[in-house]
Parts: structure tokens; C-alpha cells; sequence
């Protein structure tokens, strides 16, 4: 071998081992059954009780989606408007006054590729569950779903259109 490679050599036989064992653990399993993701309340810290397997759709029948007005979203944010609260208190107030089940349903606007819209909507949607649960709404009564950019509220391809379709449903399990 040439004399000029050796060091580098050397340095990569030393070097690379070590940048393997350093990446290990992030390749270990969650303890306690947990997968990668949300894995708790953020508001009390508690665990999130498993979803049902077959769990009630937010398109089926037995759920009421006129209830309650949809919570609106700027651009690109998962952050609720100070105008939109009066909304969440609306509804934080509703579960507390039975057993009523909901599930939150989070949609976008046409921009962005399918998996961001996806994964906004669902933050949307969990935004709003962990207001609703810090307005003091039981955690177990809350599901959350995303569409992303799919069923838009307005088909249109402008502002107009967009603002309309950054939003937060709530649909009421009969």
C-alpha cells in the first residue's frame, strides 16, 4: 500500500467503529412498548390511551360534524388563534358537562407535498386536544385524526380558498 494513504487509512480503521457504537442506541427499542411519536399528554404528562383498532370514523354516520364551528390556523402553524378560543372554550365546556366522546380532525391548504400537509394537520388537531384538555376536557373523551389536504372546505385555488381549508373540525360521537 502506498506509505502517503496509511494515515488515513489508520484514522478510518480507528474512527469508524467508534461513529458506529455512537449510533447504536438510537436504533434500540423504546422501552415500554413505545414507538416513535407523540407518546404522552402534553398538557398533564399522562399517558395517551390506545386508540381502538376500530375506532369510530370521523366520516361515519354516527358523528355529528355541525355541532361546532371549525378552529382556523394561520399559514403553515399549528398555533391557535387568540380568536379561535372562544371556540375551544365552547367545547372544552361541552365535555364537561357528560361523557361526550369527540374526534378532532386536522386539514391544510393545497401547498406542500402530501406527508408535511399530513403530519400539520395531525399537529393541528393535537393542538386543539391539548387546549381542549388543558380547559380541563378528559383526555380519554378527545381522538384526533388527520387529513392534510384532502376534503378541502373550499376547492378554490386562492387565499380565500386556503384560509378556509387551515382548520380544525370537531365531530361529536352519537
Amino acid at each position: 500500500m502506498n506509505a502517503k494513504f496509511r494515515p488515513l487509512l489508520l484514522f478510518v480503521r480507528l474512527t469508524l467503529p467508534l461513529l458506529l457504537l455512537a449510533l447504536l442506541p438510537g436504533c434500540a427499542p423504546k422501552r415500554g412498548g413505545q414507538t416513535t411519536g407523540s407518546t404522552g399528554d402534553y398538557v398533564t404528562g399522562t399517558p395517551l390511551p390506545d386508540r381502538p383498532e376500530n375506532g369510530t370514523s370521523f366520516l361515519s354516520s354516527n358523528v355529528d360534524r355541525q355541532q361546532f364551528q371549525p378552529i382556523y390556523f394561520d399559514y403553515d402553524s399549528q398555533t391557535i388563534r387568540s380568536s379561535e378560543n372562544g371556540k375551544i372554550k365552547q367545547v372544552a365546556s361541552f365535555l364537561q358537562q357528560g361523557n361526550s366522546q369527540i374526534i378532532i380532525a386536522g386539514f391544510t391548504d393545497e401547498r406542500g407535498t402530501a406527508e408535511y400537509n399530513r403530519d400539520l394537520g395531525e399537529r393541528r388537531a393535537e393542538s386543539v386536544r391539548e387546549a381542549l384538555i388543558a380547559d380541563g376536557a378528559n383526555a380519554a373523551n378527545v381522538q384526533t385524526v388527520s387529513f392534510g389536504m384532502d376534503m378541502p372546505a373550499d376547492p378554490g385555488h386562492d387565499e380565500a380558498a386556503w384560509a378556509k381549508n387551515r382548520r380544525a373540525e370537531i365531530g361529536v360521537i352519537k
